[in-house]
């Protein structure tokens, strides 16, 4: 299941980056005041896309297992967090375009951050309730513990700020490891992307600009801190064989990155189509050089993906 959360989160992540890039430059600036027809726009449009989202999870997905009474369900072992890296990420970014998506309609900015940066949250939790009331899995409360801190990351930072001086990234490279459980870790690239744990990594960027180095470093420059993991063929430990086949035995361990990056927002470009763009994509972490710590020490690579 933790899997098929990925292929959700990516594909939230898409929907939402797109969404906010559109708000503010391919339809127009934020309202300087409030605009009813804006306004009914969102108010009319966010409901029917989580009401159409959530039918057809419940369908496509949980309608195909058993279902049982509420109880929950401790997977904070699996993976090695990895996956609750994915929903913190999820959160933060749906919560996002919850908030742009309000000042769009001249919503006031404290309101806008409070009622739209909830968003994440709220769309999270009827997932878990969702796992909750389903026989194969349960109610998580690692993954609301990741829910809840990628909504509390984003409104803190509005809150201070008025701005996201960090941003939340993810960056993928093929790994060797999804040939031994294809059905979990992906068949084909496309797959893999969304499954393989081992190949993805999450970033915590931060804008020196922003950060108050200003006249020092140009306006879209980022130092970011990530974290991955490697060595998993299974959630919580390693198989010695998979449909009869010997798997060689891996060791699971985290790694931690740290390597500069640029912020594709604040890239000036005049073109409003390539700005669009750079705002769709922005939660990709730019491939650099970047140094890997583990328990086996400091490893350098001259270009990380």
């Amino acid at each position: 299941m933790s899997q098929y959360k990925s292929f959700i989160f990516l594909c939230l992540l898409l929907l939402a980056k797109g969404a906010s890039s559109g708000t503010n430059d391919s339809i127009s600036k934020n309202s300087d005041k409030l605009s009813k027809k804006r306004l009914t726009l969102v108010i009319t449009v966010a409901p029917t896309l989580y009401a159409g989202s959530m039918v057809g999870l419940y369908s496509l997905w949980y309608a195909n297992y058993p279902k049982s009474s509420f109880h929950f369900f401790n997977d904070n072992q699996e993976w090695l967090k990895m996956d609750k890296c994915g929903h913190t990420m999820t959160s933060y970014y749906i919560g996002k375009i919850g908030y742009e998506s309000l000042r769009w309609s001249g919503v006031s900015e404290k309101r806008s951050v409070w009622y739209g940066g909830v968003w994440g949250l709220l769309y999270l939790t009827s997932v878990e309730v969702f796992d909750g009331v389903s026989k194969e899995w349960g109610f998580s409360p690692g993954d609301m513990t990741a829910n809840t801190l990628g909504t509390a990351i984003f409104i803190g930072q509005q809150l201070a700020w008025h701005e996201q001086k960090f941003l939340l990234k993810w960056s993928f490279h093929l790994s060797k490891y999804a040939q031994y459980n294809p059905d979990q870790l992906g068949a084909n690239w496309p797959r893999r992307m969304v499954k393989d744990y081992n190949g993805q990594t999450y970033w915590l960027s931060a804008n020196l600009y922003s950060m108050g180095l200003k006249g020092h470093f140009p306006k879209w420059l980022n130092l970011a801190a990530g974290y991955g993991a490697e060595g998993m063929i299974s959630a919580r430990s390693n198989p010695a064989e998979i449909g009869g086949k010997t798997v060689p035995s891996f060791e699971r361990y985290s790694q931690f990155y740290l390597a500069p990056d640029i912020d594709l927002t604040r890239i000036p470009v005049k073109s409003k189509t390539m700005k669009l763009i750079l705002n769709a994509i922005g939660f990709i972490k730019v491939p650099m050089p970047a140094l890997e710590m583990n328990k086996h020490g400091l490893k350098f690579h001259g270009i990380y993906f």
